[in-house]
């Protein structure tokens, strides 16, 4: 039977987090892994401070009702429960752009250096053995889901992938637990669903211990898939102007094509992202063989994408929103611009700008035709050109917030400032001296 103590070994190797949260869905795995955290830290008063993360996909008509029904468990256990809305987009697999979803969400909640418990079971794990052997995954991929990885800035760890659902669903009547039921868990359209109504009852039917001896023909897989990644080394990240992380072409050009599959895939592990198909990382690897050098050949990957722009591969992210609209801002004030971080004015040592209080200025986004003359050179230049010279990505040219007075250009991003009439090269008598503040979204930092 399961209990509490069971999670004594992964749960005491993380006492040094900052702060733990659970992936709470409501449903029966979340609802037993959020008793059983609880019901340990109970029992170890120094533990981190717990709660609960909820996502509502709003894909449901009971989607509310969920997300009422977990901040009411929440309540019953005292403990805090973090709510996201997120917008799925109708592409592709509904399920896999609700897990895209979700995981971003889970990045974007997760401070430095925190854990997010995930309730994945035994019989997920084999689940997902046999879709990936289906899609005819690589060894990486037949490794299964690994029981801790980065996540964003903090970790994910699965402390309940030995256990099998049945081990839940009878910890759950011992302690007269609650939760929903997902009513999609029973279409059978669904890849996942139909393995495990149709397909899996046949296997063990023959094989009943077939979920542990498939458990430990992946541990095998693990095994090689690590022997293989250390054979080839992780390739050295490399980042863009903008801070996004990359790797160099020629680390998937040299080599041959499976020795660059498995440096790419040993990155992508390095960097705490969940790998893509194996098909599909062989046609993107085919594709930068093939393609010229400015052809810039993309792997979306759901959460995340691979791109080469100039000689690396970076990797994009793709939960951007093309910004619209201006932004109006005072000296000193900053905001928050969703797909392009935190921007503001702000007084310092390297300012430039001759500000008066009070003053409104404006943050706008190219549209082209744009210019700039940079301090010290003749003439103006377009800023189509210097963001190609500053080596720019192209996903970022259209996000790089471009300070205006009036009609007046003052700044493009922490780029570069515009020789203007606010333009000083020293502080003057009685002025203060400002400047374009941007702090870019955590993921596309190099630090």
């Amino acid at each position: 039977m399961l209990v509490h103590t069971d999670l004594d070994t992964p749960l005491t190797a993380l006492l040094a987090a900052p702060h733990w949260y659970v992936a709470f869905s409501g449903g029966l795995d979340s609802t037993v892994l959020l008793h059983l955290v609880h019901r340990w830290r109970a029992d170890h008063p120094h533990a981190p401070a717990l709660a609960a993360i909820h996502i509502n996909h709003g894909l449901q008509a009971s989607a509310g009702d969920w997300q009422r029904h977990c901040e009411a468990q929440c309540r019953e256990l005292r403990l805090p429960c973090v709510t996201r809305v997120v917008e799925v987009q109708p592409v592709g697999s509904t399920e896999a752009a609700a897990r895209d979803a979700r995981y971003r969400a889970f990045e974007e909640e997760l401070p430095p250096g925190a854990v997010l418990f995930m309730a994945h079971h035994l019989d997920d794990q084999i689940e997902t053995f046999f879709l990936r052997l289906l899609r005819g995954a690589g060894v990486d991929g037949l490794a299964g889901m690994p029981r801790q990885r980065a996540l964003g800035s903090g970790q994910l760890v699965r402390p309940l992938l030995d256990y099998p659902r049945t081990e839940l669903e009878r910890y759950a009547a011992q302690h007269g637990l609650t939760f929903v039921a997902d009513p999609s868990n029973h279409d059978t359209a669904m890849d996942r669903n139909f393995l495990r109504a149709d397909v899996l009852p046949v296997l063990a039917s023959r094989w009943p211990a077939y979920r542990q001896s498939v458990a430990r023909a992946m541990g095998h897989v693990a095994a090689a898939a690590e022997s293989l990644a250390a054979s080839v080394g992780v390739p050295d990240t490399v980042h863009s102007v903008m801070g996004d992380p990359g790797l160099r072409v020629s680390h998937l050009l040299e080599p041959a094509q499976p020795i660059a599959a498995a440096r790419l895939r040993a990155w992508l592990v390095a960097q705490g992202r969940r790998l893509p198909d194996h098909a599909a990382l062989v046609e993107f690897l085919r594709q930068l063989r093939e393609a010229a050098v400015d052809g810039g050949p993309r792997l979306d990957c759901g959460e995340y994408a691979l791109r080469r722009f100039r000689d690396a591969v970076y990797l994009e992210p793709v939960d951007v929103t093309l910004v619209v609209g201006d932004l109006h801002l005072l000296p000193g004030e900053r905001r928050v611009v969703s797909g392009v971080g935190t921007v503001g004015v702000l007084q310092g040592a390297n300012g430039t700008l001759a500000l008066l209080p009070g003053e409104q200025l404006t943050v706008r986004w190219r549209k082209g035709g744009e210019r700039c003359r940079l301090p010290g050179r003749a003439g103006s230049r377009s800023l189509k050109t210097l963001l190609q010279e500053w080596q720019v990505p192209p996903w970022w040219r259209d996000r790089v917030p471009l300070l205006y007075l009036g009609d007046e250009l003052l700044a493009v991003g922490d780029l570069a400032q515009c020789e203007s009439s606010r333009w000083r090269a020293a502080v003057q008598p009685g002025e203060l001296l400002w400047y374009l503040y941007w702090e870019r979204p955590l993921r596309a930092r190099s630090d």
